[in-house]
């Protein structure tokens, strides 16, 4: 009996071990398969803060200011999608753009440009066009560059329109020649989406030769109005001799009495000498006194 007690002992021993290693042995395994556990979650934590700095960092890099007097066409993959209107407004990168265009009038120099009149006169012309854009779609859409185009199409027009004038109706009639050039431009860039609200002309330069030419002529005009205007006076000048001297003539004595009177206005200058006729009537009154 006593030779089975150890046996018995080392067996229990054995049972105790094994019962207090299984705890141990979990823990163990715990810790070791939880760090890839905690490794993964700390992934998708970084994973996530990453994301999200990514998402605010587009969205302020897509905020786009469209200013009171500006207009915006938007493009998503290409296609327009439409109109942008003043204020703050998302332009996703890569598959959205768009362009920003000015709505406010603007004031186009045209330059200098050399046309020949319907008389075969050469003059150049300068002018300025005022216009603004009335729809930035039509604007953007149907036309490469709007400003330029409008350039290029107010200088044709110009020429065009001074080739059908005569000289006289260009240096007399600039407003009715400018709204005539308003109107074709305007009507031309309807669809373009420009409304141009008026032409003026600033200078029309004539050739030297030209400039003499019309000095002249103008030279005679004054010499003419004045051979005119004296003419009318000498006219006018007549008929009132005319009637002076029929009132002089139809009065008994007042014939004298402008005699004397013109007498008196000769006498008030000592310089002058005074040749007075005695009417033939008197000095025969004088010989029939004498006779007598």
């Amino acid at each position: 009996m006593n030779l089975n007690l150890p046996n018995r002992d080392a067996e229990k021993i054995k049972e105790s071990i094994e019962k207090i290693q299984t705890p141990f042995v979990l823990i163990f395994l715990f810790i070791v398969l939880s760090g890839p556990f905690f490794t993964y979650l700390n992934t998708l934590q970084i994973m996530g803060t990453f994301f999200l700095i990514l998402a605010v960092m587009i969205i302020l890099v897509s905020i786009k200011q469209i200013n009171q007097y500006e207009r915006g066409v938007k493009f998503t993959i290409g296609k327009f999608t439409g109109e942008m209107a003043p204020g703050w407004r998302l332009i996703f990168p890569v598959i959205q753009s768009y362009q920003k265009i000015d709505m406010r009038v603007r004031a186009v120099d045209v330059p200098n440009q050399e046309a020949i009149t319907k008389d075969n006169i050469s003059v150049t012309v300068n002018a300025v066009i005022y216009y603004r854009i009335s729809s930035a779609n039509k604007a953007i859409l149907e036309v490469e560059n709007v400003y330029y185009a409008v350039s290029q199409l107010a200088q044709t027009t110009m020429r065009n329109v001074v080739g059908e004038a005569d000289l006289d109706q260009l240096l007399s009639n600039r407003d009715s020649i400018a709204e005539r050039i308003r109107i074709i431009v305007d009507k031309a860039t309807d669809v373009w989406g420009v409304q141009v609200n008026s032409v003026e002309l600033k200078d029309v330069t004539l050739p030297e030769e030209m400039k003499r030419v019309i000095g002249k002529q103008a030279e005679a005009e004054r010499e003419k109005r004045a051979v005119i205007i004296k003419a009318e006076g000498e006219v006018i000048a007549a008929e009132n001799l005319a009637k002076a001297a029929t009132t002089l003539s139809s009065a008994n004595g007042a014939l004298h009495l402008r005699t004397l009177n013109t007498l008196n206005d000769l006498s008030s200058d000592q310089s002058n000498t005074v040749i007075f006729a005695l009417p033939v009537e008197v000095l025969r009154a004088f010989e029939r006194m004498g006779n007598k």
